[in-house]
């Protein structure tokens, strides 16, 4: 009786929490609506008090939210926990679908973020009067956010669980689209690292997630295709945005969209599950039966005993293998940062500098992006179908491809030169890179530190664009070719890493990759697993 009281205390207080936010960032919508007799200019007007307590509110209430998602009945003592992990080879369901395509949402909606943040730069610079390297802080300290929270919400996702640190993301989504009203140029700055650190929050406890709940015959390819929608829906929706709303509406639009977006996650939570997985390794057998119950899934302890039980780390790291490993996802995520929060993020700009518009550049961007949409579907199939390391390595030889036609392009010759093709080429490599960087970094980590390593892979891929936007701070921007050249070497050897230390994942049971890297012998195998469900059950 009473854990369901806390139980109830707990939901009563995030939905208080995610009241508190809502209502925090209605107090400015009356800012962003004075500005429509002048294209939405707010630079320079005061703030009142209505939304200096707004402020407040966001702050009480996110931290309201975040109370009440923490997680009670933990145990620690692994002697305590009992074997019911959920079954590995069990086959898709309408319930794995349906948290598939909820994740996949997450992800498109957590990508566009920071990918607006090219979008944004031209109209702010205008409407602020400042210079390109004061503009530069905004994106620095977005990406600075992104890079605290890949690691923090990591960290958390581990200690705390995969659905709380998603659904605290998804709330702190809400209070930063207020960004999108401050009439100061810091205000905005200081806005938009929390924005960052929710939206880095989001990417890789989704992917620890959506590892322990895909059975292992799916999980690779249904975890690059969801990948893959976020990547490329995410970027698409960001241009098409603009493309749309930026010259009616001004750049704030793109930050405001934060808050419908974000309350859209929150609404559709009652639908998305803890890792059972999870919940079994924190000694929750009750609520993992309940959460494999949903799945169509129904264990017997006795039988499953054996066959199910946790695994246990008894030394024995291969340390080599796992450093290599480390190193080569590192890496690998540190070049695809040069390149997406880097070159892609200036090039906006370049192109208005050419003589773009604001609206023909965002649109060029668009269908380079559709274009690039089938990637999804090839980076599925090489995943799923051929070998898990060579996709990574594919799509990140395509980048390197698009990297080389950028430099091309400044001489003007070469088959890859045209702009239309060389940034095709670059967003189907980084679409495939970042599709399947995460999931296969999440196979790769055992269970206890999954969230962390995904949230290290997921912060380094976010530390290169710091490198790129301090020389913006800096008043250093170099030139297209310059920076693509600059990105193309760490490329290649990232690529001799992967295939020095890659290890292959297709098919192979988490537990069995667990139990290899933690040195035990009686590794699980996915048809050992299929005694210890019920009969007639997946």
């Amino acid at each position: 009786m009473a854990d369901v009281f806390d139980q109830r205390k707990s939901v009563l207080t995030f939905w208080l929490g995610c009241v508190a936010v809502t209502g925090g960032v209605l107090t400015h919508v009356p800012m962003f609506l004075m500005g429509r007799s002048n294209h939405y200019v707010l630079a320079g007007m005061p703030m009142g008090t209505p939304m200096l307590l707004g402020m407040l509110a966001i702050v009480g209430g996110v931290a309201l939210a975040g109370y009440g998602l923490l997680p009670t009945g933990i145990t620690r003592a692994h002697d305590a926990l009992e074997p019911i992990a959920a079954p590995e080879n069990a086959p898709l369901s309408a319930r794995h679908w349906a948290v598939a395509a909820l994740l996949a949402l997450a992800l498109i909606i957590d990508i566009m973020k920071p990918a607006s943040l090219g979008f944004v730069a031209p109209g702010m610079r205008s409407e602020y009067s400042i210079s390109a390297a004061v503009a530069s802080w905004l994106p620095f300290a977005a990406l600075t956010g992104t890079v605290v929270g890949s690691f923090l919400w990591g960290t958390l996702a581990d200690l705390y669980g995969r659905r709380g640190a998603i659904l605290l993301s998804s709330v702190m989504f809400i209070g930063t689209s207020i960004c999108g009203a401050m009439p100061s140029f810091w205000w905005n700055v200081a806005m938009c690292f929390l924005m960052g650190a929710a939206a880095g929050g989001m990417l890789p406890v989704a992917y620890a997630l959506l590892a322990e709940i895909m059975p292992t015959r799916h999980r690779g390819w249904c975890l690059v295709l969801i990948g893959g929608v976020g990547a490329v829906g995410g970027y698409f929706v960001a241009s098409g945005c603009s493309a749309l709303l930026q010259p009616t509406f001004g750049w704030r639009v793109m930050w405001l969209l934060n808050f419908p977006t974000g309350l859209l996650l929150v609404l559709m939570s009652p639908w998305l599950p803890e890792s059972a997985r999870f919940l079994q390794q924190t000694g929750r057998a009750g609520e993992a039966r309940a959460v494999l119950a949903r799945f169509g899934v129904v264990t017997t302890p006795a039988r499953g005993q054996a066959a199910l039980a946790p695994v246990r780390d008894r030394g024995g790291h291969d340390w080599r293998r796992l450093a290599g490993i480390s190193s080569a996802l590192t890496l690998t995520a540190l070049v695809w940062s040069l390149l997406n929060f880097g070159l892609l993020l200036w090039l906006p700009s370049a192109l208005v500098a050419e003589g773009h518009s604001v609206a023909a550049a965002s649109a060029l961007i668009a269908r380079s992006t559709l274009i690039a949409a089938p990637v999804v579907l090839l980076s599925t199939w090489l995943y799923g179908a051929w070998s898990t390391r060579g996709a990574l390595m594919v799509m990140l030889g395509i980048s390197i491809c698009g990297l080389l036609g950028l430099q091309l392009r400044s001489y003007g010759s070469g088959v890859l030169a045209g702009t239309p093709l060389a940034l095709t080429l670059l967003i189907i490599g980084s679409s495939g890179v970042i599709a399947i960087l995460l999931p296969y970094t999440s196979e790769n980590f055992p269970l206890r530190v999954r969230g962390r390593a995904t949230g290290w892979v997921a912060g380094c891929s976010k530390l290169g664009g710091l490198l790129a936007q301090g020389l913006s701070v800096a008043g250093v921007t170099p030139v297209l070719s310059t920076t693509a050249l600059s990105i193309t070497l760490p490329g290649l050897a990232a690529l001799a890493l992967l295939a020095r230390y890659g290890r292959e994942t297709r098919l192979r049971d988490l537990r069995e990759l667990e139990a290899e890297g933690a040195g035990v012998a009686d590794s699980p195998r996915p048809e050992r697993v299929a005694a210890a469900t019920e009969p007639g059950q997946p």
